[in-house]
């Protein structure tokens, strides 16, 4: 693909996914003799003294309690064992069972690539476990390293899983299905990780295309030739004062035989948001805002798993790519943009960018006459402010849609809150001169900015994902690894797979 003169890096990069795909996963009966080492999982008041030679009180007087998230490395015929702690089975399900799987991963990370993760028999369905086993000790293993020289971490290259009391092919079942779910997360995680320099909308539309090919879905791009021609006037705005082209990329997946809804994803994908003319502070959220394009990383990512997860719903896909930039030719506050479906709309700051390059791809959903539409974006301050970094905030206009989404969360450990779209107050978005402002007053800006949104739907069933709290972490988080999360690519990926019309 063409890049541009200020890329450092070869020609031939690509985000890709390289951790699901290049580590061999399989389920066991008696581990390798060559593992770096061995996880087994502990829960309180299990007797490992014919295990490690250490007693309860032993391990305690090590620190060790069996506590979720507790480790400790010991020796077992000179090969290094890490006792991870699950807490109490009672209180064990699928979400904490992937949590305990990514403190092995993590807690095995200095010894190697190599490693085996022993389960004992905990009384979770055994695909469950499988699944949930495999996502959480590759999700937590990821590192974004690709510009990195010499990079210190070492990728996990064989995961063997042993799980007592368990059907091995059932097992290997969930794990077969997590290859295709952390695939998902990897490519909105490498996405939303790359520098901006490094990956402007037109790259992320050769990504695209080349992950479609791979995975099976259609692509097709418009530049900004084409984007004029169009009316997409809320894309060709927020891009007026960059350098960069802007494109709107199109995802289609058909499935194979029989057709059961027609789902559409809007995604949005700021590649980069300086705020524009209403310029952001120089402060670590700045720094955060190459990831703004969040929501089409997870809306690209989740098509790399339809084919494989058997949906059976057609799904289109709408990415509303460019940067946001000040200069002498970007879009200021006063002006007055056209969406595609020729609404207007009056800019009263130019840092609430993201909604006005989606309502152009809204718009083309309900063009393309689909039954449903999720749309997920790095939306507002006001979400990460009400429910802060670990879950994302959902409102809809349609409960059952809102639903299916809180439903695809709970199974998947993406987590949502729903806030009320609250119509009252719809009237802080009216413009004098406009049909519609692009900001509201000082107050529940996470609503009324989904209610700008709910404008161009034209009453067609959908929810609106904000994920602007729970894009990224600081520091590693159970399966999150530090950087982008890559939330939502499972998410709607589960979604699609579960979506009935």
């Amino acid at each position: 693909m063409t890049r541009s003169p200020n890329k450092l890096i070869p020609a031939d990069f690509t985000p890709v996914p390289a951790l699901g795909a290049s580590c061999d996963v399989v389920v066991i009966d008696a581990f390798a003799s060559d593992l770096d080492a061995v996880a087994l999982l502990v829960a309180p008041g299990t007797d490992l003294t014919g295990v490690v030679g250490l007693g309860e009180e032993a391990l305690a007087a090590a620190g060790f309690d069996a506590s979720p998230g507790s480790s400790l490395v010991v020796a077992r015929d000179g090969h290094p064992v890490v006792l991870v702690g699950i807490g109490a089975v009672a209180d064990l399900d699928a979400d904490k069972l992937r949590d305990a799987a990514a403190s092995a991963a993590r807690a095995t990370a200095k010894k190697g690539g190599r490693i085996g993760i022993d389960v004992p028999d905990l009384g979770i369905d055994a695909t469950t476990a499988g699944q949930v086993l495999a996502e959480g000790a590759l999700l937590a293993r990821y590192r974004y390293s690709v510009l990195k020289a010499e990079p210190k971490e070492v990728a996990l290259d064989l995961l063997q899983l042993r799980v007592a009391g368990a059907d091995a092919a059932a097992v290997a079942a969930g794990v077969a299905v997590a290859e295709i779910t952390v695939r998902a997360a990897v490519v909105a995680r490498d996405l939303a990780n790359t520098p901006p320099g490094h990956l402007t909308a037109t790259d992320i539309a050769g990504v695209a295309a080349e992950l479609g090919a791979e995975y099976g879905f259609e692509v097709e791009s418009f530049d900004l030739a084409q984007l004029i021609e169009m009316g997409c006037g809320g894309i060709l705005g927020v891009n007026a004062g960059s350098a960069e082209e802007p494109r709107l990329v199109v995802l289609t997946y058909t499935p194979d035989g029989d057709v059961t809804g027609h789902l559409g994803l809007v995604g949005k994908g700021i590649m980069y948001d300086s705020g524009g003319i209403s310029l952001k502070p120089s402060d670590p959220m700045h720094l955060l805002m190459k990831m703004d394009m969040g929501g089409a990383a997870a809306v690209l990512g989740a098509f790399t798993a339809l084919r494989d997860l058997g949906t059976t719903a057609a799904v289109s896909g709408w990415l509303t790519c460019t940067d946001n930039m000040p200069s002498g030719s970007a879009y200021k506050l006063g002006d007055v943009l056209t969406c595609r479906n020729g609404k207007t709309v009056e800019i009263k700051n130019t840092d609430a960018e993201g909604r006005i390059a989606m309502m152009d791809g809204l718009a083309l959903a309900v063009e393309a006459g689909v039954d449903a539409i999720i749309d997920i974006a790095t939306l507002t301050g006001a979400a990460l402010m009400a429910l802060g970094k670990s879950r994302a905030a959902v409102l809809g206009n349609d409960q059952g849609m809102v639903d299916q989404v809180t439903a695809a969360a709970a199974a998947t450990d993406e987590p949502v809150w729903q806030l009320p779209l609250e119509r009252k107050y719809r009237k802080q978005l009216d413009s004098d001169v406009a049909d519609i402002s692009n900001l509201g007053g000082p107050h529940a800006g996470a609503t009324t900015a989904a209610l700008f949104l709910d404008e161009f739907v034209a009453g067609t069933p959908w929810a609106h994902i904000d994920i602007a709290g729970t894009m990224s972490t600081d520091a590693d988080d159970a399966w999150r690894s530090a950087g982008a999360t890559g939330f939502g690519a499972r998410l709607l990926a589960r979604l699609a797979a579960d979506y009935r019309s």
